[in-house]
């Protein structure tokens, strides 16, 4: 019986091998489906999906195998078990995180995979000498189900493939007729879209929520059993969970996260794909991994817009600051360095101590400890200060682990891209061919080195997520990780030829040989000490405080001067670098690189930022802490990575249900009660000082045109959401020295308008600044060239504090610099008292003096659209945009606001264009308005020519005479 093949573009296509794809597909369609389900109805995107069918598949297996179960009521039991347990992690864990941001339920998802893969290491042993797992259709020793073997033409089919062609399809559509066709489906629905409208409506979320969790388990449960009993394996069942997830993940992406039969028809694409490149490309191991990879950054690309997360994404804990009364007192001031001294004592005596200083073994293991500390610091900046959810920070470990070897060994490269193979004939192809060598360099230059390397690689794969956030940012690092531990780390530019270790010999160091465990202990102490010292002074500068800002408010920063793409790029460049530093760490540690096993798996990003949130996100100690927690504490046990699993799934649940601020809150507690100690000594807070004269930091732009030409002009400006008209042909011009008040009935575009003149959505039309085109500028632009801008809601930035919001917009000023400040160079801490002493100034110029160490988030909406004026003033801006400035301000506050406008405006010598529903705020301190309604000026002219305008008296009290009268009256 022969076989039907055809060649395309070089690779061979046959039958069996585009059936075996399809089977393979239906069930990663099958898991994808179980993630789209979850993600339509709550909007989560989990990441347990795969791992929770283990449960059953292992069940099964030993029902089966060990204890002798006829094969359905082992399958029967076992899936009743995977669906309990879904419904026990979501009513235990999901529930109590059912109001919290969408990314912090997606990291619970993370621990919720691990807490699987706990359970199925407390399980016995399947008995499988000899055997493989278990199926209802095909051979089982004595009892045969159906003939061993399906013959339809030229297409092989095996008991398993069948049963998965013919179960699949029936689920699927069962479920795809369940979500679209009936009332419950179109309940779910709702209570995705709108949870406080559904309730109205007699839909309870939480009841839904844990219907389809139950759902998905029972999906990624059946889809585990035949995609074992597919493959035949026994061992090795707990790593089926990753595989399938990140197959699963890719066509839930395809499928936008919200079409069950785009999924389906997804991973049975993805099914084909890989069953060709393994038979095509035998010899490229994974590189479909990383061809898929690439597909998710295309897809991501075009739907992150629409899909990602759009709340803050912060649970690292606040720091109550030093009061500024209390920074004289010396012990108070050093609290921080005084307790990272005293951990670092410890850590130097810990290898002296009896019994341990001539331990290797326990050195080893200490040194483990820091090395994954340092990664984790890595997590620190990427997550607790950009709010960047990656899944992928020990795989730049592993990278810069391997870069580490290659450079003591000396690069040598030499391409050959493609080697294609067919039965009975081999093809061999080169697309292009590249040789480079080098000369091996030192230990200790290799790991420096390395450091830059990640993070060039962090930074290249940040360029491809640049739109991306949370949810969507955590599939496309997950993705990578699987596409760089099946493909990259095996590229002979890594590897050097070796197929299972990288050797990296550590060598000497200013005379001490490395060789020796301790040694290298000291080290790798010593390492991670000045890794915590540049992330802790990184934290305090203007570096830390503007990528938090951009997590916190992206688009305040950018009226601020400061751009979101370099914030991004710069905490994926930093985070690397950091990672491939304890990734190199790591490889001098053990000294041979696996390439496929131990460290820099997937599963082992996963745990590491399970460590992170553990310890204390957020908080380069709280690295530490978890590293010691999860890494350090389980390994004093005999089953050390039993101990493990539990303390990082176990422990990450809990720290996230009940205590958000992980471990290093313990520290922060013990801190904030000696604050408040000697604040009690020293009597209660006179409060900040207001100073009357203008701050002699306040900067003005310059403009030499002359007085007559526009400060802003926005001309034939057009706005368009889809097939809505927000604005059109709108046009609005501020003179110099001008208040120009913006008004209009809700709806009628006013903040659309001023968007667009701020660059914040896409316009037609031109925008004039100082006399320049500034339309194809971006909004960071924009403000740096002296537009300024304030929003409705006043959020600004929650997680830092008043004094460092007002530091933020000091950056206009001038950036500071990363390196230099990372090296402690002496320029950058005159900066930075430089920018601390501005702040104040303009702090107390306002009277916010009392609250320069409060977190804006703690603020009152008044305070906070003061503090907003005080950023406005930092920036010396010329025009300033104001978006409803009293707006949730109580009036007896309102009042207040229209003399400080006013004095704002003489202080800056700038113009103004203010949007405001206060009618006799804005007709007072307006020297012309415009009144728009539905995007179109239909007035303009000074307040009382438009107060008095038909269009405008009929646009908001309509053309209904009695209602007019009652206005007048």
């Amino acid at each position: 019986m022969g076989y039907a093949s055809f060649s395309v573009l070089g690779t061979w296509i046959t039958e069996q091998l585009v059936f075996d794809g399809v089977v393979s597909g239906l069930v990663t369609g099958l898991v994808a489906m179980g993630i789209v389900l979850i993600y339509r109805s709550t909007r989560v995107i989990n990441f347990a999906v795969g791992n929770m069918g283990i449960i059953a598949a292992s069940m099964t297996a030993l029902l089966d195998l060990n204890y002798g179960w006829p094969f359905w009521l082992a399958l029967a039991l076992s899936l009743v078990l995977g669906v309990l347990f879904a419904a026990a992690v979501e009513l235990t864990v999901i529930r109590r995180l059912f109001k919290s941001p969408r990314v912090i339920v997606l990291v619970a998802t993370v621990g919720i995979a691990q807490l699987a893969q706990l359970v199925v290491s407390q399980l016995p042993d399947i008995e499988a000498a000899g055997q493989k797992y278990p199926k209802p259709i095909g051979p089982r020793g004595d009892n045969v189900f159906f003939a061993k073997e399906v013959w339809f033409t030229d297409i092989n089919i095996r008991g398993p493939q069948l049963t998965i062609l013919i179960a699949v399809p029936v689920i699927a559509l069962l479920l795809g007729w369940l979500m679209n066709r009936t009332a419950f489906g179109k309940s779910v629905a709702a209570s995705a879209n709108n949870p406080e409208l559904s309730r109205l409506s007699g839909i309870n979320p939480k009841t839904v929520s844990t219907f389809v969790w139950v759902t998905a388990g029972l999906l990624a449960s059946i889809s585990m059993v035949m995609l074992s009993g597919s493959t035949g394996q026994i061992a090795g069942l707990a790593n089926l969970g990753p595989q399938t997830l990140g197959r699963a993940m890719v066509a839930a992406v395809l499928a936008a996260m919200i079409s069950f039969p785009r999924a389906m028809l997804a991973g049975v694409l993805i099914g084909v794909l890989y069953s060709l490149f393994k038979f095509n490309f035998h010899s490229q191991p994974g590189l479909i991994d990383f061809v898929i990879f690439l597909a998710v950054l295309v897809a991501v690309y075009f739907q992150s817009r629409s899909q990602g997360e759009t709340g803050v994404f912060s649970f690292a804990p606040k720091v109550r600051a030093i009061p500024e009364r209390l920074r004289q007192v010396w012990w108070l001031r050093h609290l921080s360095k005084i307790a990272l001294g005293a951990l670092l004592v410890l850590g130097i005596v810990l290898v002296q101590l009896p019994g341990i200083s001539n331990l290797p073994s326990r050195q080893l293991l200490y040194a483990t400890v820091l090395c994954f500390a340092v990664a984790g610091l890595s997590v620190t900046i990427i997550t607790g200060w950009a709010g960047q959810l990656s899944l992928a920070q020990m795989t730049f470990a592993g990278m810069g682990a391997l870069f580490a070897a290659s450079l003591k060994r000396g690069l040598s490269m030499d391409f050959t891209v493609g080697t294609g193979f067919l039965p009975g004939d081999a093809l061999s192809y080169d697309f292009f061919d590249v040789q480079f060598e080098t000369g091996g360099i030192p230990f200790m230059v290799a790991i420096p080195v390395t450091a830059l390397f990640s993070a060039l690689v962090a930074a290249v794969i940040g360029v491809g997520s640049l739109r991306v956030r949370g949810l969507y940012l955590a599939v496309t690092t997950f993705v990578f990780a699987l596409a760089a531990q099946q493909y990259l780390y095996r590229r002979p530019f890594f590897t050097g030829g070796n197929t299972s270790s990288v050797s990296f010999r550590r060598g000497e160091l200013f005379g001490l040989d490395l060789k020796s465990q301790k040694t290298y202990y000291y080290v790798c102490l010593a390492l991670l000490l000045i890794a915590v010292i540049i992330v802790s002074r990184l934290r305090r500068s203007g570096v830390g405080r503007t990528i938090i800002a951009v997590r916190d408010n992206a688009d305040s920063a950018s009226g601020y001067t400061v751009g979101p793409v370099r914030s991004k790029l710069s905490s994926f460049a930093l985070a690397g670098g950091i990672a491939g530093l304890g990734g190199a760490m790591l490889a001098g540690l053990v000294q041979n690189v696996p390439i496929s096993e131990r460290f820099f798996q997937v599963e082992d990003s996963l745990q590491l930022v399970g460590m992170v949130v553990i310890g204390g996100l957020g908080s380069s100690i709280g690295a530490v802490l978890g590293a010691i927690w999860v890494y350090g504490l389980p390994n004093l046990f005999n089953n050390a990575e039993t101990v493990a699993l539990f303390s990082s799934s176990i422990g990450l649940l809990l720290v996230l249900m009940y205590f958000p601020g992980g471990l290093i809150q313990i520290g922060y507690s013990a801190r904030n009660a000696l604050i408040g100690l000697a604040e009690r000594r020293l009597g209660p807070d006179p409060g900040g000082k207001t100073v009357q004269a203008a701050p002699t930091s306040l900067t003005r732009l310059e403009d030499p045109r002359p007085s007559t030409d526009p400060m802003l002009a926005g001309r034939d400006i057009s706005v368009h959401f889809g097939g809505v008209q927000a604005v059109s042909e709108a046009t609005v011009v501020v003179h110099p020295d001008e208040i120009v008040g913006l008004i209009g009935t809700n709806g009628a575009g006013k903040s659309t308008f001023m968007n667009a003149v701020g660059g914040y959505v896409p316009s037609a039309g031109q925008v004039e600044l100082l006399g320049t085109d500034i339309s194809r500028l971006s909004a960071s632009r924009r403000a740096r060239a002296g537009l300024g801008r304030t929003f409705q809601t006043a959020s600004l930035f929650p997680e830092l504090t008043v004094r460092e919001t007002v530091q933020v917009a000091l950056e206009a000023r001038g950036r500071t610099p990363l390196l230099s400040t990372a090296l402690h160079l002496p320029h950058t801490f005159a900066l930075e008292r430089r920018r601390r002493a501005e702040a104040d100034e303009l702090i107390d110029y306002l009277g916010l003096g009392r609250y320069a160490d409060s977190y804006i988030s703690d603020l009152s909406t008044g305070t906070r659209r003061i503090v907003e004026i005080t950023g406005l003033l930092a920036l010396g801006t010329r025009v300033l945009c104001l978006d409803e400035p009293t707006a949730g301000v109580a009036q007896r506050e309102t009042e207040a606001f229209g003399p400080l406008i006013v004095n704002i405006r003489r202080e800056l010598e700038a113009a103004m264009l203010i949007i405001e529903h206060d009618m006799p705020l804005i007709m007072s301190i307006s020297d012309r308005v415009y009144c728009l309604e539905a995007g179109k000026v239909i007035a303009e002219g000074s307040p009382s020519e438009v107060r008095n305008d038909p269009l405008v008296i009929a646009s908001y009290l309509g053309t209904d005479e009695r209602a007019i009268a009652i206005s007048d009256g």
